[in-house]
């Protein structure tokens, strides 16, 4: 049976490093226009909503012809913006199978990257998942900014971190990969609309406080997290100064 899947794009205006940032031009288009215009691309996706908390996000995207919902101001996370979507299309009458949670800083994400995050769910026992990706410098390994991630044989994962993952005693970083493969996370969700409303409901754990990873909360709390690998990543805007990547993006 196919499965009814809701993509949603949070849009927050308030950024400490960007302010705006939804709205910034890209080669004549909106950051977020552009994000929304990919992720409609994707063949797995029944629906795409932009989910925000300022006025002129949500003018504009319907200004497009696209389809955006006023959500909290007070959200600290995208998870919890997609709970607050998934939550009001419930009280409406409307069934979505899983919410896939997509990075609005992302404005070339690719369509295949979607649809291999949601090919996770047509395995029923799969509550949350996401993608990582091979790390091939030492560069990334050594990076905190890029996050990590273990596998287990499950295809499931054992944890997150900023650091290097799993440590190879003996043997000098330069040679770790003689040893073993390493993974990136690659930050987009996917969740069964059940399991994603008990997630935003969650404390903050010593554990993702520690790391600033909301994963881990999940990982803390007895939630198993679906994996599949990618060979898909996009460029992510944090800054203006992350403009200048998209230049020389392939």
């Amino acid at each position: 049976m196919p499965v009814k899947v809701l993509g949603v794009i949070p849009a927050r205006y308030s950024s400490t490093r960007f302010p705006g940032k939804p709205l910034v031009v890209i080669d004549g288009k909106s950051m977020i226009r552009r994000v929304f215009e990919q992720s409609i691309l994707c063949r797995g996706l029944s629906d795409v909503i932009v989910a925000t908390d300022d006025i002129s996000i949500e003018k504009h995207v319907a200004g497009f012809g696209g389809k955006a919902m006023m959500t909290s101001a007070r959200h600290k996370s995208g998870t919890e913006r997609c709970g607050e979507v998934s939550m009001k299309l419930r009280q409406d009458g409307l069934h979505f199978d899983v919410i896939v949670n997509i990075q609005g800083d992302e404005p070339y994400i690719q369509p295949g990257q979607i649809d291999q995050l949601i090919s996770c769910f047509l395995r029923e026992e799969t509550m949350i998942a996401t993608l990582m990706k091979k790390i091939d410098t030492v560069e990334d390994l050594n990076n905190p900014n890029v996050v990590k991630v273990l596998s287990g044989k499950n295809g499931r994962a054992l944890c997150f971190s900023r650091a290097a993952i799993p440590y190879i005693r003996d043997k000098g970083r330069e040679n770790w990969f003689e040893e073993h493969s390493f993974y990136k996370h690659i930050g987009i969700y996917g969740y069964r609309p059940g399991i994603l409303e008990k997630l935003v409901n969650l404390p903050s754990s010593p554990l993702e406080i520690a790391e600033s990873l909301e994963q881990l909360r999940w990982l803390d709390n007895g939630y198993e997290i679906s994996l599949k690998e990618t060979t898909f990543e996009s460029i992510a805007i944090d800054s203006p100064a992350d403009l200048l990547k998209l230049t020389n993006r392939q």
